[in-house]
This record gives C-alpha cells, structure tokens and sequence, in this order.
C-alpha cells in the first residue's frame, strides 16, 4: 500500500511538473526568436518553436506582443552599414528622437534623397533629415549611389534589410512607415511601390517623375501595383526637369484609374524643396491619415517573375501561365492615353491576380497566372468556417482550412511584423 501511495506521489508531482518545464522551453525559444538579427536567424528557431508544444493562440498572443524593447539605445544622429549578401556594403542613418520612449509605437519615415548618379557609395551629408524635419518620428535614410540607384532590385532589398535591422531595435509603428523621396528619391518611391507594396503605407513622390523610369534600365514595371498605397505627390510649376506641365497628365492618369493620389503642384516652384514649409502639415497630416492596412480585403499585383517582387501582403504569385483569348479583360494603367501608348515597354512574361475578400470567401481573377498561394490571417478568416476560394468565377478550393504554429512563425520570422500575421497557407491552383 506505501508503494502504491508512492508511486502516486511521483505520478503527481511528475504531472504538476511538466506545464512548467514546457512553459519555460516557451519561453526560451521566444527569446531567441526575438532576439535574431535579421529574418533568416529567426527561422532556424522556427523548429523549436514548434517543438516547444506551444499552442496556436499563445503563439499568436506571443506574436502580437512582439519583442520587449529596451530604453538603453543609441539615439539622435546614428550613422551605419552593414554588408550585403552580394558583399555591397550598404550605409545608412537614423535620426532617432532624443525622447523615444521603448513603450512606445513611433511613425517611421524612409527618406530617399536625390542625385544618385553624382554619388559614390558613402554617407551622404551629416545623416540628419535636415529641412525636411517634420513630425516627430523615426527617420531611415539609405542611401544610393551610381552602381546601386533606387531603381535596382539590390535597392528594393537594402531598404527592407535596414527596415527589418531597425525594427529589432527600436519600437516601430509596423503600420506607419511612408517611402518619401526627393528628385531621384521620388521616382525611386514610385519604383519601390511597384515592386515591394507589403511593408510600407505610403509612398510621397516630391520632384519625380514616374516616366524616368522607362529611360534608366529600370526592368519590367507595372502600374497597376500603384493601385495598393495612396500617394503624395509635388511637382513644381519651373522645374526645368519636371514641370508640372509634363508630369500632370499622368499624375491624372493614375487617379483617373484608381490609385488613391493627392496632388499639390507648386506653380512657382523650381528643382528643389523651398516650398517644403508650405507643404509639411499636408505632408504629415496625409501620412498620419493614411495608416496601412497589414491585411487589405483588395489587392490587385502583376509580376513578371516569381521572385521578391512577386508578394503583395496575402498574395504572392507563384506559377505563370501561357495567356489565352477566354481571359477576361482587366483594365490596365500601363495603357496610358486615348490611344493606348504603353508607359513600359514590358518584355518579360507576367501575371496578374486581383482579388476581393468577402468574409471567408475570395474572389480572385487573373491574367496569366496558374498558381498562387493565399496566406490566411486569423485576423480576417475564420478558421472555424469553410473557407471558399473562387477564381475567374469557377471555384478553385472550399474546405476547411487548419491552423498551423509552423506557418503562424514561418511568417513572423520573414515579415518581422506584429500586425501582419498568418495560420495557414492556401495554394490555389488557376481554374
């Protein structure tokens, strides 16, 4: 009888004892997690994760809470740079308030400046935002060169990497970081939109020119990726490099068909930014008025490869198809005119999705697509419903659709993003 009440003690104290010993394995991993240096050190602790037995709602709870931030960092000017996997060394600053309070979540400005052809790969100036200081933020400021212009792949990558690197630093507003840019900056910011939408909520062209692009080798682009963010643009009436008088008619082509735009044209204004302290509260109360939404319930993305480009938030493209005549015709912004003149001259192939969400229900069609892949959020699906998936008005999926830890932190790792979260993944095939 004593060793049966024995061997019930250890069974007791065994069982009391395993939720702690999970929790702190927990706990560990999350720590780890958090504390990686970039995406791809986060996702070798994506298998821990998972095998720490933590369950999708307290994985995702962990998720959303994101990493503790520390008081103890550099602020004010910080000039650095890090070395790219292509052995570029890329240089940049932050210009960080000498108030940052880690509690707190801070609206983030990319600042992309202008002459890249004149540059060499180096700081630029003293690394602050200088006159073009405006609401209390965090200011990222990269920096291009003439090897390296804003309109290069390696510049689309750079920005995320130094986004990515300073959002484990410092408390950044996931949902309020705008791309702006001046004179090459500003067509840059037009670049940037078309190829890399997801981690930004607005774009603020100020004396650029989208139809710079055609003419500096910038590749394939697509207009209607503009579509996703609202704009900010300014051009001045004198610019000897983009009056308004050429740039108005296709600022008024991309509002006409359905990119979000405010337009402020400075009709004395010349190739720089003596206008800005007229222009600054417009500036700000835009950004402040136009957070991103993590997870729009409409996205419409083209790409021509399946590559980094070929993401927007939900979406990302990841087969293209042969075109055929039984394609419905989608309205394309790359037709600029009466008479349908091509803005770029694209030779590669591509494929387009435009989807709406409705519940748990999604409408997608394309154009020379045969597969994508829909990354469901808890946040918008409902994973204790069917989830129906409709494409071109045939239905490609209806089921129901499992929540997973390994998906949940596969993509917390890559996006690095409290806000934009997701339990599964759907692979669609085109019907």
């Amino acid at each position: 009888m004593k060793r049966l009440l024995f061997a019930l003690v250890v069974v007791l104290l065994a069982a009391t004892l395993v939720p702690a010993a999970a929790g702190k394995d927990v706990d560990a991993v999350f720590k780890a997690f958090w504390d990686a240096h970039n995406p791809k050190d986060a996702a070798r602790v994506v298998p821990d994760i998972v095998g720490s037995g933590v369950t999708f709602d307290d994985a995702l709870k962990r998720f959303k809470s994101g990493r503790p931030y520390v008081a103890r960092v550099k602020k004010g000017v910080v000039t650095t740079s890090y070395r790219g996997p292509n052995g570029l060394e890329f240089f940049y600053a932050l210009n960080i308030p000498e108030s940052y309070d880690p509690a707190r979540k801070y609206q983030a400005r990319i600042q992309l400046h202008g002459g890249v052809s004149r540059e060499t790969n180096c700081v630029r100036g003293d690394g602050t935002i200088g006159a073009l200081a405006g609401a209390e933020q965090i200011y990222i400021i990269p920096y291009g060169w003439n090897d390296a212009p804003w309109w290069a792949g390696t510049q689309v990558e750079n920005i995320r990497t130094i986004l990515d690197t300073v959002k484990r630093t410092y408390n950044v507003d996931e949902n309020r970081v705008a791309v702006a840019g001046v004179s090459d900056g500003g067509t840059g910011a037009y670049y940037i939109a078309m190829r890399d939408t997801t981690p930004y909520a607005s774009f603020l062209p100020l004396n650029g020119f989208i139809m710079v692009l055609p003419s500096v080798d910038a590749g394939d682009l697509y207009p209607n990726n503009l579509r996703n963010k609202p704009f900010f643009v300014v051009n001045g009436g004198r610019d000897p490099l983009y009056p308004t008088r050429t740039v108005e008619p296709y600022v008024n082509h991309l509002k006409t068909h359905g990119v979000a735009l405010e337009y402020h044209p400075q009709p004395t204004g010349v190739h720089n930014t003596a206008w800005w302290p007229d222009v600054v509260d417009s500036f700000e109360a835009f950004v402040f008025s136009h957070p991103r939404n993590p997870l729009p319930d409409k996205l419409t993305w083209q790409s021509s490869a399946t590559g980094p480009d070929n993401r927007a938030h939900w979406l990302i493209i990841d087969k293209l198809a042969s075109r055929t005549t039984k394609e419905a015709p989608l309205e394309d912004l790359n037709r600029f005119g009466d008479v349908g003149q091509l803005m770029f001259e694209n030779t590669d192939q591509n494929g387009r999705v435009d989807l709406v969400r409705t519940g748990n229900t999604v409408k997608a069609t394309t154009r020379g697509v045969a597969e994508f892949t829909l990354l469901l959020s808890p946040d918008v699906f409902d994973f204790g419903r069917p989830v129906r998936i409709e494409t071109n008005g045939n239905v490609a999926f209806e089921g129901s659709v499992a929540k997973s830890v390994e998906t949940l932190s596969t993509w917390a790792a890559r996006d690095n993003d409290r806000t934009m979260l997701f339990g599964a993944e759907l692979h669609v095939k085109v019907k």
